[in-house]
């Protein structure tokens, strides 16, 4: 019998932090089964499941604990078999960057009743000017009684500088 585990990890990036993190995970006869991981701000940060043997789930923890020696904060959460249902949509947004856009959306998502599966977002430069562009990437669980229209509509009013795309 296995458990599956959620791994959050941070720490002050270096080279190691990575293969520290496997080695621990190999070492309890721990299988690595997805991750999300990023560089920001000068530190190392991602989300990590395992499937690990029931037995050595105990032992797995104290390991993984124990690599804030080297650096590396680890907190871990027994993973749920939810399967949530829907249409999954990725959303783009982009507009002249401004404090609140991730907050606007995000609440505007919520009123739809939809679920924000993966976000990325970052700041870059306007071509032609020395305006800040905010760009996101969202992956978002539509509910079956939310049409896409409906989605792009709700986003697009948010303000009239945001620019949406919908790609299925």
């Amino acid at each position: 019998m296995t458990q599956h585990l959620v791994l959050t990890v941070i720490g002050d990036d270096r080279p190691g932090l990575v293969e520290a993190l496997s080695h621990v995970i190999a070492e309890h006869q721990a299988s690595w089964s997805e991750s999300r991981m990023a560089h920001l701000a000068d530190k190392f940060a991602g989300i990590v499941t395992v499937e690990v043997p029931k037995d050595n789930e105990t032992s797995l923890i104290k390991a993984l604990q124990e690599l804030s020696s080297v650096g590396l904060k680890v907190s871990v959460e027994v993973a749920n078999k939810h399967v949530a249902s829907g249409e999954v949509v990725v959303l783009s947004v982009m507009g002249n960057d401004r404090t609140g856009i991730i907050r606007e959306v995000s609440k505007t998502l919520s009123m739809l009743g939809a679920n924000v599966v993966d976000l990325n977002s970052y700041c870059e430069p306007a071509p032609m000017s020395s305006e800040m562009l905010f760009k996101a990437e969202l992956e978002v669980l539509l509910p079956s009684d939310c049409s896409l229209e409906a989605l792009e509509k709700a986003i697009e009013a948010i303000s009239s500088d945001l620019v949406v795309e919908l790609a299925d």
